[in-house]
Formats: C-alpha cells, sequence, structure tokens
C-alpha cells in the first residue's frame, strides 16, 4: 500500500492546499524565501482564527550565552499565586519559525494547561549552529527556574516542549539540564521530534519519501544545524538526543507521531529506549498522519484527537 493510500481522507485536502501555496513544498535550498512563505503562511492562517481570551502576555529579554534572548511569557488573566510552568520551544527544522509562528498555540497551551508558558526566540541555523539554539533554550529555561517567584511559577512543576525540531531541542535540552543539574524538570512533551540526525537516507523505491518534511529537507537541516554532514561521528546528544547512550534520570516524556511522518521510527525507537531506562514515557502513533497534520487540518478527527490527547497529557503531568 502506498503512501496516499493510507493517508487518512480528511488529511489529503490540506495537504494538497499546503503543497499548491509553497510551490510544490518546502526549499531549504533557499532558506530565507522559505522563511518569508512560511511567516506569510502562518500570519494569513492565524488571521483567520478568533482570538482566544483569557491570557495575558508580556515580552522579556533575558540573559544568554551570547547577548540577550527574547521571550514571550503567557499566563491565565485570572490565576492562583503559583502555576506549573512550561517552555516552549518552537519548530521548523532547525532553520525556520519564531515565537510570533506559534503565538497562538502557546496562548491556547496557557489557557489550557492553565500554566505560565515561556516560549523562547532561540537562534536558527545556519547562521547559528549548535550548540547556539539549544544553549539559547537552555538559558532561558535557566531565567525560568530562578525567577519563579516573580513569574509565580511552582518550581518543582516545570515542564519543557516543542514540535518537530522544538521537540528535538527539548529532548536534547532535557539531557543537557540533567547533565548540569542545576533545574529539576517535571515533564518533557516531545511533539513528533527531530532527533536522529542519521536519519538522512534518500528516498527510494524501497524508502518514500515522506509528505510535508521529506528526506532531502531532514538532511539539509540537520547539515544546517550541526554544521556539517549529518550522520558522522561525534554528534553531541545535546544536538540529536537518539545519539545518546544514557536517558537515566530524564523527566517523564509524551511522544506523539504519525505513522506517514519521517520521524516514526526514530520516536519509537526514542521511546522505547526511555522506557528501557525506567522514565515515564507515553507513546501515541496516529495511523494516516504525516508530519504536523494536526496543524496542517485542526478540524479533522484525526487532528482533533491528537491535539486533545496532548492537551490533557500536559494538564494531567502539570496538576498531578
Amino acid at each position: 500500500m502506498s503512501m496516499t493510500d493510507r493517508l487518512d481522507p480528511e488529511l489529503a485536502a490540506p495537504l494538497d492546499t499546503f503543497l499548491h501555496l509553497t510551490g510544490g513544498g518546502l526549499n531549504l535550498h533557499d532558506i530565507p524565501a522559505t522563511r518569508r512563505t512560511m511567516d506569510e503562511l502562518a500570519a494569513a492562517q492565524m488571521a483567520k482564527v478568533p482570538p482566544i481570551t483569557g491570557i495575558t502576555t508580556a515580552d522579556r529579554q533575558v540573559p544568554g550565552p551570547d547577548g540577550e534572548v527574547f521571550v514571550r511569557i503567557y499566563q491565565p488573566a485570572e490565576r492562583p499565586d503559583a502555576l506549573p510552568a512550561l517552555l516552549w520551544i518552537h519548530g521548523g527544522g532547525y532553520v525556520l519559525g519564531s515565537v510570533e509562528r506559534d503565538d497562538l498555540l502557546a496562548t491556547h497551551l496557557a489557557k489550557v494547561a492553565q500554566c505560565v508558558v515561556v516560549s523562547v526566540e532561540y537562534r536558527l541555523a545556519p547562521e547559528h549552529p549548535f550548540p547556539a539554539p539549544v544553549e539559547d533554550c537552555y538559558a532561558a529555561l535557566k531565567w525560568l527556574a530562578t525567577h519563579t517567584d516573580e513569574l509565580g511559577v511552582e518550581p518543582s512543576r516545570i515542564a519543557i516542549g516543542g514540535a518537530s525540531a522544538g521537540g528535538g531541542l527539548a529532548a536534547g535540552l532535557a539531557l543537557l539540564t540533567r547533565d548540569r543539574g542545576e533545574v529539576e524538570l517535571a515533564f518533557q512533551l516531545l511533539i513528533y521530534p527531530m532527533i536522529d540526525d542519521r536519519n538522512v537516507s534518500p528516498a527510494s523505491a524501497t524508502q518514500p519519501d515522506t509528505f510535508v518534511w521529506t528526506r532531502e529537507n531532514n538532511r539539509m537541516g540537520w547539515h544546517a544545524y550541526l554544521g556539517r554532514e549529518p550522520g558522522g561521528a561525534d554528534v553531541s546528544p545535546y544536538a540529536a538526543a537518539a545519539r545518546a547512550s544514557d536517558l537515566t534520570g530524564l523527566a517523564p516524556a509524551y511522544i506523539p507521531v504519525g505513522d506517514l511522518d519521517l520521524f516514526l521510527d526514530e520516536n519509537i525507537e526514542y521511546a522505547q529506549r526511555l522506557l528501557a531506562a525506567g522514565v515515564p514515557t507515553e507513546l501515541h502513533v496516529y495511523p494516516g498522519g504525516y508530519h504536523g497534520f494536526n496543524g496542517f487540518a485542526p478540524g479533522a478527527e484525526i487532528a482533533q484527537r491528537f491535539n486533545n490527547e496532548r492537551d490533557e497529557a500536559l494538564k494531567r503531568i502539570l496538576h498531578r
């Protein structure tokens, strides 16, 4: 059965629309142009969505490894003295995306999980390869953890999360945070995370290409992030979490992914290894779902299920 035959029927039209609007899909051969295209598409999509009420936002510059790091803070307008917190890391293959593009999602997560969300504007590759992005995320996390009184955050209930490359950064950040021993994490929300730089073989008859995020996109994204050809020796687990040999002592994890996503195998393997290391881990595989389907087609039944189960997991962990 082909990839197209396995596609959830409700996801076909949104995929066609995406391919049409992007001229056939993402083109990382011209990253600046692709950034502009994706920002325009995101702005158009956000303009159609009713604003989410009851959440206030504030922008801050916090100390970073090389200057300041921009963060946007979301919190319920009416709230108790202490709430859980989520450090949110946007996706985009390590080369695309922004706090602004994830504004609606961060607002939604703050409201649905009744938590403080700190969304971090990490520097992007290829201009700023590893370790700059993950160090920016660590700086934002450390700022959050050391300003819990000011932010009204319960120090024992700090989570990290992200989607795609944001999930990859969150997974690397979880390892880095464990090893530095300065911040205690309660949860890692790894949404179809991009965690293995070795998954870069080209498409072939026996290894079909994937929708939205292709094998070539993956190779180029990893090349930009690592600053060299991916798949080689001595790649840091803080860059590609699948490279980690020791997963013990990590925060509980939630990993959802579609079965037509390029990251399916690496996500399943990582979940298995987390479980084997004694890390409480919940894995959800959604048949018929391609990469990012829950954002492309939020009205589809499979997307509603994905998003609702993600939200419930976040609420359950943060408020238990």
